[in-house]
């Protein structure tokens, strides 16, 4: 299981380079604008705008937790985007070490090139998201390690001091997280991609117009209503007399199941990315909560193993009671690595797709391929585990 997730964090990091190819790729022809290199226009992962509590099965455990936070990577990454949370150097390290026991659970934040502003805004990340339950009296502490992994150019980011343009850029993508308004009605679907020509003059507080290309959508079309208007509010400082620029919103959906159509075979590539981490963070927790309830069962069964077998009758419907939890536990398990290989084969596919324009991709290819057939292994097993704990439920005739 736990080699499962380490595939996951290895892919998503290939995945940096996906980010970037896509960002060298954009929609549509080169302007005169963009050859002055306006940058500051990294995606956003529209996910953060529908956090949610997670409920964790209880009690926890190494595999809970591990899915549990692998599930943050977006509004950890989204912490990462503002240079405020970073240092000088070019990569940054967070490890979030986690440790629950009888007195309850704590989320310890450490890292390397990681500044207060960026350990805050993770710990209050983790924390809303990952909340923590204490051990019921008599159980082992459990403490879990997640490590994420942020590469300036290969991760959105932020960087001012560049140009003007460049820095009103920055401004608009460190605001998105706080326009989720806008974001609404795409609570389980991504957005399309936006353009809109920026218009910034000298001596004016705010920008002088901005205007968006058609998305010929309603909902595309009211998202870019609503943008522009968040956009029109921010502040403008240039010394030139006129700039204008295009600025490009490229969306994702890390809990999005399917592309949406007006992607480029690079950008699905990194939605599918964040789509195979979501999914290997259900998969751990859906095998943690197996974990649990075959514990839980055995325990029954030992109880059951050492009453007397004139009162054995009586536990006969706990047993039967655990022994059905452990079924629909294990059936969920199987669902989870099912959904988790159906994103693995789409994200081969969509590579082979990339490769057959550019050889480079052959060797991501070849790592996808290797990941595909180790967790179709892994659904073969969790399918045999789930018969076998089905043919393990005590059969009761109460006639």
């Amino acid at each position: 299981m736990m080699r499962r997730i380490a595939i996951a964090s290895v892919l998503a990091v290939t995945g940096c380079a996906g980010m970037q190819e896509a960002q060298k790729k954009p929609q549509g022809p080169t302007t005169t604008e963009e050859r002055m290199r306006i940058t500051n226009q990294p995606p956003f992962d529209v996910a953060v705008c529908q956090p949610k509590a997670l409920t964790l099965p209880q009690p926890t455990n190494e595999g809970i937790l591990v899915g549990a936070l692998l599930s943050t990577r977006p509004e950890v990454m989204e912490c990462l985007v503002d240079p405020k949370s970073r240092g000088e150097a070019e990569t940054t390290r967070v490890v979030v070490k986690t440790t629950v026991n009888e007195q309850g659970g704590t989320h310890a934040i450490s890292g390397e090139n990681l500044t207060p502003e960026g350990t805050a805004c993770i710990q209050k990340v983790v924390d809303t998201r990952v909340p923590l339950t204490a051990l019921p009296a008599g159980v082992q502490p459990v403490t879990s390690e997640s490590t994420f992994l942020h590469e300036v150019g290969g991760s959105a980011s932020v960087k001012f001091g560049i140009n003007p343009g460049s820095d009103f850029s920055g401004t608009v993508r460190l605001a998105q997280d706080s326009w989720c308004e806008c974001y609404a009605p795409f609570a389980a679907k991504i957005p399309p991609q936006l353009k809109a020509t920026v218009d910034l003059k000298k001596g004016t507080a705010t920008p002088a117009e901005i205007v968006f290309d058609p998305t010929n959508t309603p909902e595309g079309d009211q998202l870019s209503a609503c943008l522009q208007a968040k956009m029109m509010t921010l502040p403008v400082n240039i010394t030139v007399t006129e700039l204008k620029f295009p600025y490009r919103f490229t969306h994702f959906h890390s809990q999005a199941g399917e592309a949406s159509a007006d992607m480029s075979p690079e950008l699905r590539f990194y939605q599918l990315d964040l789509l195979r981490n979501q999914r290997a963070a259900n998969t751990a927790m859906a095998f943690g909560a197996r974990a649990n309830a075959a514990e839980i069962y055995e325990a029954v069964i030992t109880k059951f193993q050492k009453t007397p077998q004139k009162k054995q009758y009586d536990l006969l419907p706990e047993l039967t009671s655990k022994c059905n939890s452990l079924v629909e536990a294990s059936k969920a398990s199987v669902d989870a690595l099912s959904a988790q290989l159906q994103a693995e084969q789409q994200s081969l596919a969509n590579v082979q797709e990339l490769k057959a324009k550019d050889a480079a991709w052959g060797e991501l290819e070849g790592k996808l391929q290797e990941g595909v057939t180790a967790t179709e292994q892994d659904v073969k097993s969790a399918q045999d585990r789930l018969k076998a704990d089905q043919g393990a439920c005590p059969k009761v005739n109460y006639k």
